[in-house]
């Protein structure tokens, strides 16, 4: 039977006294726990299991993106909390001076741009959301052959949060 939940109680971190009735309910086996990978905390309805096998149902609006330790209350009144998986992040940065290669950084981003991989800059590095499967952002990207160019990985927790730019591309 699957556990229906579309009442959003609201997040541990935020709010002292539903922590509080969220470690009670843990203790007495009354919570139930899923962990969420970082796409699906953004869909409005997700199917999944809770870590002990429960089938859960979660409905919600697809304005709003699910944060770790956000509660909602199943139709059979259990607490549901959410964790948030880790996530992993491409990370491009370049062993040498890239200056007198302008036109080849224009092209990769317009490149990145066009597939609408979602791409962040902080300091001298480029984060890559891996939006497709990394094997193919990892070739696209080498194809450039950008000397010095560097392709590692980091992950993030979901309290560490990269704020992605999504391009807006409109065809004439």
């Amino acid at each position: 039977m699957i556990e229906l939940a579309e009442t959003y109680l609201g997040n541990i971190t935020d709010n002292n006294s539903l922590s509080e009735q969220i470690k009670k309910a843990l203790s007495q086996e009354q919570c139930l726990e899923v962990y969420l990978s970082q796409p699906d905390s953004g869909k409005g309805r997700i199917f999944t299991h809770s870590n002990c096998g429960n089938e859960i149902g979660i409905i919600k609006s697809r304005d709003w993106v699910l944060r770790e330790g956000d509660v909602f209350q199943t139709e059979q009144n259990k607490f549901l909390l959410i964790h948030l998986q880790q996530k992993k992040i491409m990370v491009i940065s370049f062993t040498e001076p890239v200056s007198d290669r302008p036109i080849n950084l224009v092209h990769l981003g317009h490149v990145l741009g066009n597939h609408h991989w979602p791409i962040i800059i902080q300091g001298d590095k480029l984060y890559v959301q891996l939006a497709a499967d990394e094997d193919v952002i990892e070739e696209t990207i080498l194809n450039f052959k950008i000397p010095g160019l560097r392709i590692s990985y980091e992950w993030r927790s979901p309290w560490d949060q990269l704020t992605f730019s999504e391009q807006e591309h409109h065809h004439h």
